[in-house]
């Protein structure tokens, strides 16, 4: 008899199959009316980390503990990671037989459900270690797909992160066992991970061409918004950096508003762009944008470059770096590569330190830059000193003078400059302060009042 409680009521769609929860064990009991019986059992998946470090491998503890994030993420436990030092890697098995013996003797004794590989696996490296293991094998490729499949809110990208799964799954769809024969669900089936048992290569190019189609209406009308907003005189700003810096808890902070923030990676997926006042009716746009990590698949660089090329159509990059991360100049590195990649090193940047909380004696490297804590109590007021003193270093300085009867024009003209003194004078209203270049031809309707 099984307990009742353990049943929920709902109208099945094939999406609701696709996006399975990550903890969980569905079983569709029967179909009536459209309606189905689920039950679910929560039951966190036991996890095994497997790394292979070459001679010329760099920086391979950070990738490793990197692993063990994304895992938790994942919403895995870790029980245990097992490494190997390699001239070069197995091309049958990854790892040595000896290494594998070890592994596989650790799965049986410890209930193991899955093992996670800190590098992309070739499909026949995929099937041998399920064979050798009998328990599920996933690579960090699949893992950070996974978690993206996870996170995805809005309908562009879930339509992102499912092209991006299936581009990986297209070549691994011969002779792939356990992972295509699981029916539980759990970390790396996310998405379209549970129909695979009934897809052939076929279904799944033309999956991907309807995707690609859907995909190019989307971008289509996002570029209609993006045109829209270059044309606006308001200035625009993008956060980037790498996962789990603070970007959101920064965007938070400065708008008041709830953007979904965690100390997790990947926290925030989708691009969100919210308009803000940094002093009196100065108004910007603030866009928050997916954060970056080491060996981002390409699947997903690919499907994921017009939500960030948002960031490229902005008057000021805010580079978000987690100060108290002991790796947080390999992070720089990485971010600083994608956005050379994305052609977008030639934007005004300003280099932010977050996490200031956290840290005692500080070296950065960049420069310049300025330190912070989102958390802080009076942080919103430090941040937007901090952007208005950034600026004011990428607008002209102007003088002009408003006759008392065009003063309604005062209020617009707020809007867009940073205003730092007035004064009056018999014949109107001397204002001194800072404008965008872009928007220096708004005051050519004050020139003959006078203009410096």
């Amino acid at each position: 008899m099984v307990n009742p409680t353990c049943f929920s009521l709902k109208k099945i769609k094939v999406c609701d199959l696709l996006f399975a929860p990550a903890c969980g064990i569905i079983k569709v009991d029967y179909f009536e009316k459209g309606f189905a019986m689920i039950e679910t059992a929560k039951q966190q998946e036991r996890a095994i980390l497997v790394g292979v470090e070459l001679q010329e491998t760099e920086h391979f503890d950070m990738s490793m503990e990197e692993l063990a994030s994304l895992a938790k993420t994942a919403g895995a436990e870790v029980v245990a990671s097992y490494t190997q030092k390699r001239e070069r890697y197995d091309s049958k098995s990854f790892v040595g037989s000896g290494k594998l013996e070890e592994i596989k003797a650790m799965v049986d004794a410890d209930e193991i459900s899955t093992v996670i590989v800190n590098n992309r696996l070739t499909p026949r490296q995929n099937t041998n270690l399920e064979a050798a293991f009998g328990v599920k094998v996933i690579d960090r490729m699949q893992l950070i797909l996974d978690i993206f499949a996870m996170r995805a809110r809005s309908h562009e990208g879930k339509l992102q992160v499912h092209l991006a799964q299936l581009k990986y799954m297209l070549p691994r769809l011969a002779g792939q066992g356990i992972m295509l024969s699981r029916q539980a669900g759990g970390i790396g089936s996310r998405g379209p991970g549970e129909s695979q048992l009934e897809l052939n290569r076929r279904s799944v190019r033309n999956q991907i061409t309807d995707i690609e189609r859907q995909l190019k209406v989307v971008e289509k009308n996002r570029e209609v918004v993006r045109e829209k907003r270059l044309e606006s005189s308001v200035f625009k700003i993008g956060l980037i950096g790498y996962t789990n810096a603070g970007k959101s808890t920064i965007m938070n902070a400065l708008t008041s508003k709830t953007q979904y923030e965690a100390d997790e990676l990947f926290a925030t997926l989708d691009a969100t762009t919210k308009s803000i006042h940094l002093t009196g009716n100065l108004q910007v746009t603030l866009t928050d944008t997916v954060g970056f990590i080491q060996d981002l698949p390409t699947e997903l660089v690919t499907s994921f470059k017009s939500t960030l090329e948002e960031s490229k159509n902005v008057d000021l990059l805010v580079h978000v770096i987690d100060a108290s991360d002991p790796n947080h100049e390999e992070h720089e590195k990485t971010v600083l590569q994608i956005m050379k990649d994305l052609e977008m090193l030639d934007i005004p940047r300003l280099t932010l330190y977050n996490k200031a909380d956290k840290v005692e004696d500080f070296t950065p490297t960049q420069t310049p830059y300025r330190l912070v804590s989102a958390k802080d109590p009076d942080s919103r007021t430090k941040l937007q000193d901090i952007l208005l003193e950034k600026m004011q270093e990428l607008f002209q300085p102007f003088t002009i003078q408003v006759p008392f009867e065009q003063a309604y024009r005062i209020h617009e003209l707020e809007t867009m400059a940073i205003l730092t003194e007035r004064s009056y004078e018999e014949t109107g209203e001397v204002l001194t302060g800072y404008i965008a270049p872009k928007n220096a031809w708004r005051l050519e309707e004050f020139y003959h009042h006078g203009l410096s």
